[in-house]
């Protein structure tokens, strides 16, 4: 094998593509186990959205930290350790028996991937040198993540069909073996010129902030969006937020330095890959559901029924960095964005009904195209506008955008969808409460749709398909409403991200740090 970095740099590259999918894949593999949970842990709506965002909070929180930290002790060391940490903890979420075990295992393990991510774009960045290598090299990078998060439900639900759900978690074991060996043969040591202290208070301001946020909207369709728990929590996020705000400009050494988003260019970018995994979370969150729960299928039929969405993203992802050379970043990021809302709005009409092999492979393979065209050249031109210094913070900044939005994907998203589910269901089975139906059997259908098909099952079989269709048009209802907003997201970006980008081309990249 080469010795210099320069080159085994596609080695490198390997083998952090092997990291990201490790970390990434968490993101989505629940989420085709989140119907058997609904089952076997009984977990309501709410608990379902905090099964998938209890990773993605701590993964997005502490983010910023693993990247200074990453950049002061050395990167590849901080990214070891957490791997090992996040083995350990994969193996507490795999023996958890209660939703809270599995809620604190999941935020054990986000933490521990904060502090392996920032070190895989960092150490990415240094390896390659060269701006159109490096730009080829993101989009490798870049389809590492896009299609872990892809076939997160295929590797979960084949394993769902032959172990219990804690498979799901226990897979990540003999992966992370792999992954540190390898990369202690093949990843360089590197550091950031500059060393800085942890910034603690931006890292308290920003994790209450954001925390309490995903809270309030998670938490709002049960408890009511003017009710004082949920009014008091987004009060208490705006204060945060904004004191963390003033907290780093005041700070000189800031855990993020919020005069970066000033830059057009890093600011655009940083929103293009936010709305792109937001709305990505959003939708994935709802179809592993509908596949299951709606359709009928299994936790591995469920999970190949979402491969076309992971085939398209490994093709066009590296495709979006060569388009981005070749036309410029601004209007294949904004295409892309474009390209995503329409897959969305198509999916916020399409039946229950609706063929596989039609509208429903047709819209995952669109919106996947249009996914793949935003992730890399926006990430390029993010961390191109970065002094050598500030490559760690800009690949956290990245990584926080991406895991930050992508868990307000699946609250908007999945609040959205309580906020017309639960309503919908009490509607159609309130006139049954004089009838045998009970206010507790009432209250369990409308928090979840596992929990409605299971009331709806104890009623006399003459009743069932009625009330049955009720509730899957209660649950389309939602998926199509949330959808929409997802898509309109998704438009309205387009529409910044093509005002604010610069017109160059990656490989024009050093005249847009001061764009």
């Amino acid at each position: 094998m080469p010795t210099s970095v320069h080159d085994r740099r596609w080695w490198v590259l390997a083998v952090l593509c092997v990291v990201v999918l490790i970390v990434v894949i968490d993101n989505t593999i629940v989420n085709v186990a989140l119907p058997v949970l609904s089952k076997d842990l009984h977990a309501s709506n709410s608990s379902l959205q905090w099964i998938v965002d209890a990773y993605s909070l701590p993964f997005a929180g502490l983010l910023l930290a693993g990247g200074g930290l990453s950049d002061r002790l050395g990167r590849k060391r901080v990214m070891q350790c957490g791997l090992v940490a996040f083995g350990v903890f994969s193996l507490m979420a795999a023996f958890s028996s209660s939703v809270s075990t599995l809620l604190v295992a999941r935020a054990l393990m986000g933490a521990a991937a904060a502090f392996i991510f920032p070190a895989t774009l960092s150490t990415l960045t240094v390896a390659f040198d060269d701006l159109s290598e490096r730009a080829k090299a993101f989009g490798a990078w870049g389809a590492a993540g896009g299609v872990a998060i892809a076939i997160g439900p295929v590797v979960g639900g084949a394993l769902l069909v032959h172990f219990w759900y804690g498979s799901i978690f226990l897979i990540n074991a003999p992966l992370v073996v792999v992954a540190v060996v390898a990369a202690a043969y093949v990843v360089p040591e590197s550091r950031s010129p500059q060393q800085r202290r942890v910034d603690l208070g931006g890292l308290a301001l920003g994790t209450v902030g954001v925390t309490s946020l995903t809270f309030a909207i998670i938490e709002g369709p049960s408890w009511g969006w003017l009710s004082d728990a949920t009014l008091g929590l987004f009060v208490l996020a705006v204060a945060s937020l904004a004191a963390f705000i003033r907290h780093e400009l005041g700070r000189e050494g800031p855990l993020l330095d919020v005069r970066v988003f000033r830059n057009r260019s890093f600011s655009a970018s940083a929103g293009a890959i936010s709305v792109n995994y937001f709305c990505l979370f959003g939708f994935i969150f709802l179809i592993t559901q509908y596949f299951q729960l709606i359709r009928g299928y299994s936790a591995l039929s469920a999970g190949v029924h979402t491969l076309p969405f992971a085939v398209i993203t490994m093709i066009a992802t590296p495709v979006g960095a060569v388009a981005a050379l070749k036309a410029g970043t601004r209007y294949v990021v904004s295409a892309g964005l474009v390209i995503l809302g329409a897959a969305l709005a198509w999916a916020g009409f399409v039946a229950a009904s609706a063929a596989y092999f039609g509208p429903i492979i047709a819209i995952m393979m669109i919106m996947a195209f249009g996914f793949s065209l935003v992730n890399a050249p926006a990430t390029a031109s993010l961390m191109s506008t970065l002094a050598p210094e500030q490559i760690g913070a800009g690949a956290a900044v990245n990584e926080t955008t991406r895991e930050l939005a992508g868990a307000m994907g699946v609250a908007v998203v999945g609040s959205v969808f309580s906020s017309l589910f639960g309503p919908h269901v009490r509607a159609a089975l309130r006139p049954y409460l004089a009838r045998g139906l009970s206010l507790h059997q009432l209250n369990l259908a409308a928090s979840s749709t596992h929990a409605a098909q299971l009331v709806v099952a104890h009623f006399p079989a003459a009743l069932r398909p009625t009330i049955g269709a009720q509730v899957t048009d209660a649950f389309m209802d939602g998926l199509h409403r949330g959808c929409l907003v997802a898509g309109g997201v998704s438009f309205v970006a387009a529409l910044v991200v093509f005002a604010r980008l610069p017109k160059g081309v990656l490989g024009d990249a050093r005249s847009l740090v001061h764009a």
